[in-house]
């Protein structure tokens, strides 16, 4: 069973326009969420103290911390990695990288069951972010790997009739995505990731000892070096 009872563990995401932080203690999850793409930096720390504050723990009761490690905007990933240093740090706290595709892919198996999920991120410059996944036991599975490429050269595995579940912003920006396969339904609840979705995958990532201590934090970027392009009200 993937699930260790009455773990603490806080998770946090500011790769997307979305900042989130999570908490799960005595098996109850405590939630703060808010769209706020340029105020990521001050937000997510009062959001951390809140879900404390209600779950009436500290942060050294904290047994680990899951970090939203991309890919995304590339601030946002700082954003996200520097507080988790500075949280875990203190305490000398065990931290765990989720994918932010990954967390979208697991709240489509949470709110739709879904079983098969086409996550993709507008990642500007023409290119998004994407990735396959299953439900494997409840929890999102990765197939093959996490890309950034041309809407154009999205490639998918997916089984021939096989029920897929599409979420995230790449299909706003190209909904052409949506015709690759046959049976793909865009869920108009999953746009963004949210904290609370990691902490399954932190549970399950922790019993295959996929936590390091925080000074092997490693965000993914995807693309190596960018010259970003900034919308308006977007990072």
């Amino acid at each position: 069973m993937w699930l260790r009872l009455f773990m603490n563990i806080l998770a946090l995401d500011t790769c997307t326009e979305s900042c989130s932080a999570a908490l799960i203690s005595a098996n109850q999850i405590y939630t703060r969420i808010a769209d706020a793409p340029r105020e990521h930096s001050q937000r997510l720390l009062p959001m951390v103290d809140e879900v404390l504050q209600d779950a009436e723990i500290t942060i050294a009761d904290v047994q680990l911390i899951a970090y939203g490690r991309g890919p995304g905007s590339f601030t946002g990933i700082r954003i996200c990695t520097s507080m988790t240093q500075g949280l875990a740090l203190g305490q000398d706290i065990p931290v765990i990288g989720i994918s932010t595709l990954a967390t979208m892919a697991q709240m489509a198996i949470n709110t739709h069951e879904a079983t098969d999920i086409f996550c993709s991120i507008d990642a500007r410059m023409n290119e998004v972010y994407w990735a396959q996944y299953k439900n494997v036991a409840g929890i999102a599975t990765l197939i093959g790997e996490e890309h950034v490429s041309s809407p154009d050269d999205v490639s998918l595995q997916f089984n021939q009739g096989a029920n897929i579940i599409a979420c995230g912003t790449g299909f706003d920006a190209y909904p052409q995505l949506l015709t690759l396969v046959n049976k793909i339904t865009l869920s108009n609840t999953v746009k963004y990731p949210d904290a609370s979705a990691m902490i399954a995958l932190a549970q399950a990532g922790f019993n295959d000892n996929q936590h390091t201590n925080v000074d092997e934090l490693a965000p993914v970027y995807l693309r190596d070096t960018v010259t970003w392009k900034k919308l308006p009200g977007r990072e």
